[in-house]
């Protein structure tokens, strides 16, 4: 008996040093594309549909347009949903958030929701190493769906942002943002930006935070990257960096882990050339350690870096 456990437990573990995710790709960056790709994940999203973007700090212009997304939106009956920041910017109070949202069109297409407007929830958090749970906005509440819509770019802290920023940092409140980045130390701004220190402490609370969302939703999330206008700033930057890297395609999965490693491995694998440098965004992430948070995510069982990557477009 004890050698067909052993035996079982050797076939389980061979399945799952060669188990693959699926990630899917399309180079159409379009509406069309958008909703195509959505739908080849064969994951309907059903019942009350949040749909997390950044809408994006006033004076940048690499946000994903309210444009290119609105017939996925529509598709899925969706609200779009957002938090304030944890910095001085354009979309910090409410007040100011809600001014950029009506600057970028966002609320004149679609609904708007500041999950974070009225008010913040603490959700349960499986890795407690630094944090102790996840401070969200309190609307999150009124979502059973959520799929996670990025723009995958560099980032000043991070090293590039992508669906695990987006989770994390993104679905948390201000107290939540200055949370993650203080890495527990604490949830007041601006006293967290004095803790930012050690910064794989910073991308681990960022995977845990991730993974506290994710738990939230079970299976009733997606993930999207959206590879374009790739500059080496973040759409939280209102002075961005001007984008040196050719637009990629549009990729999604149901595996925030493979989908984010897919994006990475796409980014290092261009071969600069007159319309191509990406240099300087790998020397960025490299530089903040920015894969981190994808291997700490794999250790964390939110996904594999183990992918298959599959086009959606006709040949």
């Amino acid at each position: 008996m004890k050698k067909l456990f052993f035996a079982i437990a050797l076939f389980a573990a061979a399945i799952s040093a060669t188990a693959q995710s699926k990630v899917y790709m399309t180079k159409d960056i379009s509406p069309e594309g958008l909703v195509n790709i959505y739908k080849a994940l064969g994951r309907k999203a059903e019942g009350r549909v949040a749909v997390k973007i950044s809408t994006g700090e006033m004076g940048g212009n690499n946000y994903l347009k309210p444009t290119l997304i609105r017939d996925l939106v529509d598709e899925v009956h969706g609200t779009i949903v957002e938090c304030c920041t944890a910095y001085g910017g354009s979309r910090q109070d409410k007040q100011k958030h809600w001014e950029t949202i009506k600057a970028h069109g966002f609320d004149s297409i679609f609904a708007v929701d500041l999950m974070d407007e009225f008010g913040e929830i603490r959700i349960p958090v499986r890795d407690k190493k630094w944090i102790k749970y996840d401070i969200v906005g309190e609307h999150l509440a009124n979502y059973t769906f959520m799929i996670n819509l990025a723009h995958f770019k560099g980032h000043q802290m991070g090293g590039f942002g992508g669906v695990l920023k987006n989770q994390s940092i993104g679905v948390a409140s201000t107290a939540g943002k200055a949370y993650i980045h203080s890495h527990g130390v604490t949830d007041k701004t601006p006293d967290a930006w004095k803790y930012t220190q050690p910064q794989d402490a910073f991308l681990e609370s960022m995977a845990s935070a991730a993974q506290g969302v994710a738990d939230y939703f079970g299976d009733n999330i997606i993930y999207i990257n959206v590879m374009n206008n790739i500059s080496i700033d973040c759409d939280c930057d209102a002075h961005p960096h001007a984008p040196e890297i050719q637009d990629i395609g549009i990729l999604a999965s149901t595996d925030p882990i493979a989908l984010d490693k897919a994006c990475l491995d796409l980014v290092y694998g261009i071969k600069p050339d007159a319309n191509n440098n990406p240099t300087p965004l790998i020397k960025r992430i490299e530089k903040q350690h920015g894969g981190h948070i994808i291997d700490y995510g794999e250790q964390l069982g939110m996904g594999t870096k183990k992918y298959k990557l599959i086009s959606i477009d006709k040949k």
